[in-house]
């Protein structure tokens, strides 16, 4: 009985929502977006002040003039998610993004892990966000807000806590909270009238870069920096400032800077959470994260370019790269058309994050994962309200009382990780059966007659296990069974830890690695080709007859490049930002394991829809 009990506990935690919506459950989010309003949506929300920021710290320790490649890079990299995001927003038109695609797919457990981390990393980078608008809006007259907060308050703020309590940060995140409640079509507009604001900000970067920059400053020699490490301001050593050229810093530079240039791409899957708010989302999504994409990839390549024409890439300002650039092509005012640019970035970007956070909030509690309280949709706006006021507010005070340097990589591992299960999660699908066929199916197998018993000579077992090995790589149906269809999950899960234990080899001994040590290069090697084996073997079973309306292209490849992708950046992370991660991920068992596993909707089967709050 107790065996029993704890199967049936197991079996909770990997039930799995259906693919189409639950009957009754009909959405009370208005359908009122179109294409244009998520490519404005997902652009605003990637290219926040990263793009002013980012290009300088990159270029000058890092990749200089090759910086434009490393952008090229990581776009590619971020389209291998992106197009898994598209697919499956096209296939599952809801709320909720990577959350919702890996309870489809994965679990139940697993999908509130991706949720409770996507919550985290949107309230952390709307809290830092919006410290980044007040400490921008500061700097613009004189720090004088600053100084005044921290003359009166800072003695009163525990050592754990920020220098002084940003008041400011707190009333735009509460502002921009408002705007939200007024509904989906409003906010969209906001964030449109930011969004392109940014870009003929960007555009006037751009221009200008190409008219006041100069060649010469992607073939730097070494006579060039003896000229200016000979002038009056600084010296310089060529230790540090890589061998001149297009490429100071060689192929090992490209690599590092792309993964740096990585996440300036992140914040395109805010236009997952709109399934339920688009007008058409089988085609808007798709369409709407390749264009934001493109879009980004166009701004950060052409913002690159212009920075490193305009200055010699080991002068560059890392902490006020574009303004210091218009300075030294003697374009000074220029500045403050950075400065609006970097406003209007940070407003759309502050607002995508917050759209997002609240949609992901108000899918997990119309699940029944989280309080359902928080699943109430206002009747006139059409907005989950609760979920927006409670995450909006949860925001502000982080803003007003904490500094986020530390948790940023906390917020990254969280994003890879919903990546991940989201290539995962398309993965696994794409070689599921449909569900009227898997129900055919498990009726047939109960309706089937029962072959006669084998006696004890005969080798039944090892003939059926000759059977499933010929499965393996030569699938005896052209279309998904149950057992094509569990081999595909073994195979993925059996992928996912073998690239796993590859990228921390890599990450932890690369030197060794590409240097030839014996012990290391034949451990990668042999990971990499048990990695080959276990993609071929999934590449041989069936795909579902039903085409989606967006395909993921070279599937199992590019699926699995994403996977190894996301995993390796993830290895990146220092030991304290994995402990950092682990303690909130605790705080999220402890509420799913005392609430959500309770009150899931999977585990009552008359679900009621959510409630409305007039």
């Amino acid at each position: 009985m107790r065996c029993q009990d704890v199967l049936q506990f197991c079996q909770k935690l990997v039930r799995r929502r259906p693919l189409k919506p639950r009957e009754g459950s009909e959405s009370l989010l208005a359908r009122c977006l179109n294409t244009l309003d998520l490519v404005a949506l997902g652009v605003g929300n990637t290219l926040g002040a990263g793009v002013y920021i980012l290009a300088g710290e990159v270029a000058k320790d890092k990749a200089g003039p090759a910086i434009v490649i490393c952008f090229l890079v990581a776009a590619l990299s971020s389209v291998l998610s992106g197009l898994c995001y598209a697919e499956f927003g096209a296939r599952v038109p809801c709320s909720g993004s990577a959350y919702l695609y890996s309870y489809v797919t994965v679990g139940e457990l697993c999908a509130f892990i991706t949720g409770w981390n996507l919550i985290l990393s949107y309230v952390i980078v709307t809290a830092s966000v919006a410290r980044a608008w007040s400490s921008a809006f500061d700097s613009l007259t004189g720090n004088h807000i600053s100084q005044g907060l921290q003359g009166t308050l800072s003695l009163y703020m525990p050592y754990f806590l920020a220098k002084y309590p940003d008041f400011f940060a707190l009333g735009l995140v509460l502002l921009m909270t408002g705007v939200l409640v007024l509904g989906a079509r409003e906010s969209v507009l906001v964030t449109k009238v930011f969004t392109g604001l940014n870009l003929l900000v960007l555009g006037f970067i751009i221009l200008s870069g190409f008219i006041k920059g100069d060649l010469h400053n992607w073939q730097l020699t070494e006579q060039d920096y003896n000229l200016t490490a000979s002038g009056p301001n600084g010296t310089y050593s060529l230790d540090h400032l890589g061998s001149g050229g297009f490429v100071p810093f060689g192929f090992d530079g490209i690599l590092r800077g792309a993964a740096t240039c990585f996440y300036g791409f992140i914040g395109f899957d805010v236009i997952a959470t709109t399934g339920e708010e688009a007008r058409n989302p089988q085609r808007s999504i798709p369409l709407g994260i390749l264009t934001s994409l493109f879009i980004c990839f166009l701004a950060y390549f052409g913002v690159s370019a212009s920075l490193t024409l305009m200055v010699p890439y080991y002068q560059i300002d890392p902490e006020s790269p574009l303004p210091q650039a218009f300075l030294h092509v003697g374009w000074a005012p220029a500045s403050y058309v950075v400065a609006v640019g970097t406003l209007c970035a940070l407003t759309s970007s502050l607002l995508g994050n917050m759209f997002a956070m609240s949609r992901v909030t108000y899918a997990m509690a119309d699940d029944g994962l989280l309080f359902r309280r928080l699943a109430r949709i206002h009747t006139r706006t059409h907005t989950p309200i609760v979920a927006t006021l409670a995450s909006g507010n949860l925001a502000a005070i982080m803003a007003l009382l904490f500094e986020f340097s530390d948790l940023v990589d906390v917020m990254s591992i969280g994003t890879l990780f919903a990546y991940s299960l989201v290539v995962i999660s398309v993965l696994v699908l794409r070689y599921q059966p449909d569900q009227h066929l898997q129900t055919n199916e498990s009726t047939e197998d109960k309706t089937e007659t029962p072959e006669p018993e084998a006696g004890p000579l005969e080798p039944v077992p090892d003939a059926q296990n000759l059977e499933t090995l010929r499965t393996l790589c030569d699938p005896i149906n052209s279309t998904p069974t149950l057992t094509s269809g569990r081999i595909v999950y073994g195979c993925t899960l059996l992928m996912v830890l073998l690239l796993t234990a590859l990228s921390l080899v890599l990450a932890q001994w690369p030197r060794r690695v590409f240097s030839g040590d014996p012990v290391c290069t034949t451990v990668a090697v042999l990971l990499l080709v048990l990695s080959a084996g276990v993609t071929v073997t999934i590449w041989r079973q069936p795909q579902g007859p039903t085409p989606p309306p967006f395909k993921v292209p070279a599937l199992p490849v590019l699926p699995v490049l994403s996977i190894f992708v996301n995993v390796h950046l993830m290895m990146q992370m220092t030991t304290w930002t994995w402990a950092q991660f682990g303690i909130w991920n605790a705080i999220g068992f402890a509420v799913y394991f005392g609430y959500g596993i309770r009150h899931s909707l999977e585990e009552n089967t008359d679900p009621q829809p959510p409630a409305s709050n007039s």
